[in-house]
């Protein structure tokens, strides 16, 4: 019972704060004068990854890799194949050149930067995650001085700024809410899932990351009703390179990880690398340059398949 009382008070937690992060969001890039899509991928993208590399450090220091390593690589997973499968199910994203010449290249690449380090000997050294974290500080540079909006909004309404003192308190009740709120949610599931004596990394690669993904899927799906489709794909790609590039790559500086379970090299990684790839195709296919529910579809169900056979 106080495992089903956790997952619910972190689910509200969540949705509150992915709410509060959105308004602080909105607000600081009309503040900065900076476009959406770099908001979405920076300030969102890092608070709504907060609970990954919480989790993350912790499992690597308690001697869990297999936890550390399978929340994030599942988290990817679960970001495309079930928060932006919801995201477009909800409704369709225009998408324009800047998001495959820049953004989507930059996630397949961090990707790949990850597969390369850890497939050959099982191990994510200090020196990897030192060229993982320097890989996104230069990723950032680039975007805030030169990236452009890769999404159009559906509706071009007028905004009206708050003050700074109502900016701050969102972005810091929000972040907090997220953290607590996952933190709850991760408990609550993990207690759940060991009374079915689960494995540690099928515990990471589902129930765990799901409920850290929880953050995107909250904010996203805030981000869709209230127009903001900007911040919802930016942040869900923004997660993905945070997850791989930030929590990776702090988390290996912190203390090398070590795959304990081979599952995550011969199954699950590969399911990163497909449905990280499979998203560039669905840009183009039916209709150019959109996502739509089709492709919430053909996501979604890669997603479940996925999961079936993780768990089988």
């Amino acid at each position: 019972m106080q495992d089903f009382l956790f997952i619910v008070a972190g689910l509200v937690l969540l949705i509150a704060g992915g709410n509060w992060l959105l308004k602080a969001a909105v607000d600081l890039s009309l503040k900065l004068k900076i476009p959406k899509i770099v908001i979405g991928m920076t300030v969102v993208s890092f608070a709504t990854s907060a609970p990954e590399l919480i989790v993350s450090i912790n499992a690597a220091l308690d001697g869990f890799p297999d936890l550390a390593l399978g929340n994030v690589v599942g988290s990817n997973i679960a970001n495309l194949g079930l928060v932006l499968a919801i995201t477009i199910l909800l409704g369709p994203i225009d998408v324009s050149k800047s998001f495959y010449t820049t953004d989507w290249p930059v996630m397949m690449l961090a990707s790949l930067l990850f597969f390369f380090f850890i497939y050959f000997d099982g191990v994510l050294q200090q020196y990897e995650g030192v060229v993982m974290v320097i890989f996104l500080f230069v990723f950032l540079v680039y975007l805030l001085r030169f990236q452009k909006p890769a999404v159009i909004d559906a509706e071009d309404e007028p905004d009206v700024m708050l003050p700074t003192y109502k900016t701050a308190l969102f972005l810091g009740l929000g972040g907090a809410a997220l953290w607590g709120g996952s933190e709850l949610l991760i408990n609550g599931a993990v207690g759940m899932a060991t009374l079915f004596g689960v494995s540690e990394r099928v515990i990471a690669i589902t129930i765990v990351s799901v409920g850290t993904s929880i953050p995107e899927l909250a904010a996203s799906i805030i981000a869709i009703i209230k127009k903001e489709k900007a911040i919802s794909l930016g942040n869900l790609i923004g997660s993905n390179i945070f997850n791989l590039l930030a929590v990776l790559g702090i988390t290996s500086i912190i203390t090398p990880i070590s795959v304990m379970d081979q599952g995550l090299l011969t199954n699950d990684i590969f399911w990163l690398l497909g449905i990280s790839f499979l998203v560039l195709p669905l840009v183009f296919i039916p209709k150019g340059l959109r996502l739509g529910w089709r492709d919430g579809v053909v996501l979604l169900s890669v997603y479940l398949t996925f999961v079936y056979f993780t768990i089988g």
